[in-house]
């Protein structure tokens, strides 16, 4: 490929709406052009490395015995109901009728089209485990779209689907899937993506795991012990927290607070502990806008995806009017209204004296033990983990957290969708039973983003050279020079001829200092530099991409040296993919 017929052009500055590198550097170098909110149209450079990508996803999905096969973007809404989707998911699920009414949906996930497509073939045990999957487009009505590819509306996904007669079978094919995913990762970059504990979500099932690309940019937050392997993402770890030391059993008592709405204010008004206060958050439900109140510790935050799980369905915060059955500011479980629906967690277990709220305007109690106050009370975990906290796995306070971007996810679905779409097979014995799945997804574009986040420096990506749009760029820097021209295309052709990639940039009357940021925005991890000055030598300059390495080559020697180079590139990429990294 000439750069000159390249298709895309190269800027300078830096877009004023980026807020993390890798959006800036791939608006910048030319990879992809903003169409609308979260929505990108791809250009050369990066439907090159995509392309690759795919071609790895493609080789290990394959490795494993799986089958690919398209499912249709657009599907019937009736599929949907028959799993139950169409109601519960949000408005990320676009909803629409077509010129006969009838009700269809952009499918962002295809359970329910995976089931379709096999329900019928797979009706006895004979055909059991198998394995399809797609890299298909997909829409998601995101609702805060950011980061370049990382959270977009569109975008490509490959996603699997595995069918299994046992959960035994289900989860040693789990395992396959898990180590396989971890071979992708590797060849395309970035083994150093680790695993997570992680909650399901809509996609259902008991057990899951995603897969983290850690960097301060990442907006998973994940939990991690510094004693042991345990780490999972922050809305399903579990938290174990410490009761405060101090306090001891008081008689329950209602205090005048005047103005004090907030959690601090009561605090500071009656000198109190926030570890000893309890903390009302209020959401209501999307259905039909019931009260739900989330009870916590002062010091800790409610962990929503913990308090949606035992809701059982989607929530909202809440809009409290005078009207309502509870007291903004002063609500707290003693005695609260019937009405409400009420969790409380578990850091509030143990405390012998607490301040919360007493479901009057301008009135706090001291002194509640829930324990001893509350009739039957019950403790569940709706908080977030804190640095410090308890491990849940080894019991020790050694709880770190850090950020990742999600690159992929696997989950045991178990018979969520087959049952409720009806399909069975039939087993040996002649008896019926529903098929148990599992599910196995990677963003195409967000992975293609996290890797040039991890490998970047101030002028642009470095990539690997597995998934590189090419693996050699020529810069000519003197084309209207004949000698140059001539030395530069011959080589251009020799490389071609030994299958290697390339791009050659023989653009005449552009400066060295353009060429070579236009290079660096590009990426290309092996760069041979063509000039009047080195031909004098009879050398080529052949340089990395990451600055590694830096040679005067004798031009009959640069095809040999240019081969060798990238051998050497693809085996440190080799040596990283490992068989298994953790135990799951």
């Amino acid at each position: 490929m000439k750069l000159a017929k390249l298709i895309g052009d190269r800027f300078k500055e830096k877009p004023a709406d980026c807020v993390i590198d890798s959006h800036a550097l791939m608006l910048r170098g030319g990879y992809m052009k903003n169409v609308g909110n979260g929505i990108f149209s791809e250009l050369p450079i990066l439907r090159r490395i995509t392309a690759k990508i795919e071609a790895i996803i493609r080789e290990e999905m394959d490795a494993i015995d799986g089958q690919e096969v398209l499912f249709p973007v657009v599907l019937p809404a009736d599929l949907w109901d028959e799993s139950g989707r169409y109601d519960s998911v949000g408005s990320e699920l676009i909803r629409f009728t077509d010129r006969n009414n009838s009700r269809l949906v952009l499918a962002m996930t295809h359970e329910e089209a995976a089931v379709h497509l096999v329900r019928e073939y797979a009706q006895t045990y004979t055909k059991y485990p198998f394995m399809i999957y797609q890299i298909q487009r997909k829409f998601r009505d995101e609702a805060r779209p950011r980061a370049g590819m990382l959270r977009v509306r569109e975008f490509t996904m490959k996603d699997a689907y595995s069918f299994h007669t046992s959960q035994e079978d289900l989860e040693k094919y789990y395992a396959i899937c898990y180590d396989a995913y971890y071979r992708i990762f590797a060849r395309a970059g970035i083994p150093e993506v680790v695993t997570v504990a992680s909650d399901s979500g809509m996609m259902g099932g008991n057990i899951s795991h995603e897969y983290m690309l850690l960097t301060p940019i990442g907006e998973d937050v994940i939990v991690f012990c510094e004693e042991c392997d345990y780490r999972a993402n922050m809305e399903a770890a579990e938290n174990i927290a410490d009761p405060p030391s101090t306090g001891e059993e008081q008689e329950l008592q209602c205090i005048e607070t005047p103005d004090c709405k907030t959690i601090d204010a009561v605090c500071t008004f009656l000198n109190a502990d926030i570890k000893s206060s309890c903390k009302a958050v209020v959401y209501q439900k999307n259905r039909d806008d019931t009260f739900v109140v989330a009870f916590v510790r002062g010091d800790y935050e409610v962990n929503e995806t913990k308090l949606r799980n035992l809701v059982g369905e989607e929530i909202h915060p809440a809009e409290i009017t005078e009207t309502d059955c509870l007291v903004a500011g002063y609500i707290g479980p003693y005695q609260i209204a019937k009405e409400a629906e009420v969790y409380i967690d578990i850091t509030l277990k143990g405390i012998p004296s607490l301040v919360a709220g007493a479901n009057q305007e301008g009135f706090h109690y001291v002194g509640l033990n829930l324990e001893r106050d509350l009739e039957n009370a019950t403790f569940v975990d709706i908080s977030k983990i804190q640095e410090g906290s308890i491990c849940p796995c080894c019991g020790k306070k050694a709880i770190t957290i850090k950020r990742g971007i999600e690159v992929g996810n696997i989950f045991q679905l178990g018979t969520k969708y087959t049952k409720s779409m009806g399909m069975k097979y039939t087993d040996e014995k002649g008896e019926q039973h529903y098929p148990i799945m599992g599910c196995y997804g990677i963003g195409v574009g967000r992975m293609a983003a996290s890797i040039c986040e991890a490998h970047h420096d101030d002028y642009g990506p470095v990539w690997p050279i597995s998934i590189a749009p090419w693996e050699v760029h020529i810069c000519c820097l003197r084309a209207d020079d004949e000698d140059t021209k001539a030395a530069a295309g011959k080589l251009y052709e020799e490389l071609q001829d030994a299958g290697i990639e390339v791009l050659y940039d023989d653009r005449e009357g552009v400066r060295p200092g353009a060429m070579f940021s236009d290079a660096d925005l590009i990426g290309v991890p092996i760069r041979v530099i063509v000039s009047p000055r080195n031909l004098k030598e009879s050398c080529f300059e052949i340089t990395t991409r990451d600055k590694t390495v830096r040679e005067m080559v004798p031009v009959g020697e640069a095809v040999t040296f240019i081969q060798k180079l990238k051998e050497e590139m693809y085996q440190k990429i080799r040596e990283t993919v490992k068989e298994r990294r953790i135990c799951i």
